[in-house]
Formats: C-alpha cells, sequence, structure tokens
C-alpha cells in the first residue's frame, strides 16, 4: 500500500514529467533548461535531480512508463499463446490499457508530439535506440520464460523478439513522419504492421509482376 511520502513523491515526478513535455514540445528540446522545467513545477533545480539524472531522463520518462507496461502485458498473456501472437496481442489488445498509463499523467496528444521530439533529436534518439535494445532483452526473456526454454541456448525468443521490433520501429517512423496523432489510427496502423510480417518475411514480393509478365507472355504466344 503507497504511503503519504510514496504519493507525494509520484505526483512530483508526474509533474515534472509534464512540464518537460510540455516544454521540449512547444520549444524544443535544445531550448529547454533544467531549470526551466523546475520552476514549472516550483521545485528546485536540486528537486528536480533527485527524480531524474538529466533532462534527457525526463524526456524519456514518458516512453519508459509505456514500455514498462507493455512488458508487463506480454507477461500477463495467456499461458500457452503462440509468442508472436502474445507479443501482438499486448500491443493491439493491451493498447488503450497503455494509453490509460500515459493519461495517468498527460494527455495522449502530448504523449504523441513529445515521442515526435524524441525521433527528431539525435541525442533523445540515440538513448531510446539503446534503450530500446535492452527492452529487447528483457522481451526475450520474458518470451523464453513462458516457453520454458532457454533464452541463452535457444535463438527464438531473441529472433522473435528482434522481427516484432522492426516492425514496431517501421509503424512508430510511418506515424512519427505523418500528420497522424489519433491515437486509434496508429493503432490500427501498428496492427497492419504487424500482421504483414508474415507476407514481407515468406512471401513472394514479386509475384504479381511475374503473374502480369506471363499473362502478357501468353498473349504473345496466342497472337503468335
Amino acid at each position: 500500500m503507497d504511503t503519504l511520502r510514496e504519493r507525494k513523491k509520484r505526483r512530483t515526478r508526474d509533474a515534472l514529467l509534464r512540464a518537460a513535455a510540455e516544454l521540449f514540445t512547444s520549444q524544443g528540446y535544445e531550448g529547454t533548461t533544467v531549470d526551466e522545467i523546475a520552476e514549472a513545477v516550483d521545485v528546485s533545480q536540486r528537486t528536480f535531480f533527485r527524480y531524474f539524472a538529466g533532462k534527457d531522463e525526463a524526456a524519456l520518462g514518458l516512453v519508459e512508463m509505456t514500455v514498462a507496461r507493455f512488458v508487463e502485458a506480454v507477461r500477463d498473456r495467456p499461458p500457452g499463446e503462440a509468442p508472436m501472437r502474445a507479443l501482438r496481442g499486448a500491443v493491439v489488445e493491451g493498447w488503450y490499457a497503455i494509453n490509460e498509463v500515459v493519461e495517468s499523467v498527460v494527455p495522449v496528444e502530448l504523449y504523441l508530439r513529445m515521442y515526435r521530439v524524441i525521433e527528431e533529436t539525435p541525442v533523445l534518439l540515440a538513448a531510446h535506440l539503446r534503450r530500446s535494445a535492452e527492452i529487447e532483452e528483457d522481451l526475450a526473456r520474458v518470451i523464453a520464460e513462458r516457453e520454458g526454454l532457454d533464452v541463452d541456448a535457444d535463438p527464438r525468443p531473441r529472433l522473435a523478439v528482434a522481427v516484432f521490433s522492426g516492425a514496431m520501429r517501421a509503424a512508430e517512423r510511418r506515424w512519427s513522419a505523418g500528420g497522424e496523432l489519433d491515437p486509434e489510427a496508429i493503432r490500427l496502423l501498428t496492427a497492419r504492421c504487424l500482421d504483414g510480417l508474415g507476407p514481407a518475411l515468406l512471401g513472394d514480393w514479386r509475384e504479381p509482376e511475374r503473374a502480369a509478365a506471363s499473362g502478357s507472355g501468353s498473349g504473345r504466344l496466342a497472337q503468335a
């Protein structure tokens, strides 16, 4: 059970995350200082550093919250569910539960705009990708545990997570590059990217072209 002190600390941290996101999205990451974030919450710079090592950590804090919720969602998927289905379900079916985690701190639209700041800021994107690699390892271990496998002896958990992460990254790049900020539209885009994994990995991408070429060839032969 949370104590009063823990609740106060969580409120302060959430307020700093919210202020940081509002400032970063309105005036840019480089144009925002730690002092401005602290001042927006009416706390000292020293208090800020009790919660975050630097403003980069504050910028990535909201994403960290959603990632933590996602990893738990994978762990909680029904026993016996296939690994890729569990990963997909944790995102697509758990989308609004993850959004609730965001909305406990900031509006979802602000979170999505903050995500674009991360994508457009080299130092933040580099830190985000480093952290994503760590999360992939955590997910691989969760999948291995669900399947009763040794993650260091069987490559399949890491392979499955790597493929899944690639599809998620493709979805993130598509919506962050566009003008879409509607959570449901982004959920559907993510689902399409994940559902396209099988055809992308196993399908013949040029099959329609070959069929058309074959048809043209048949036509020429018939005419001859």
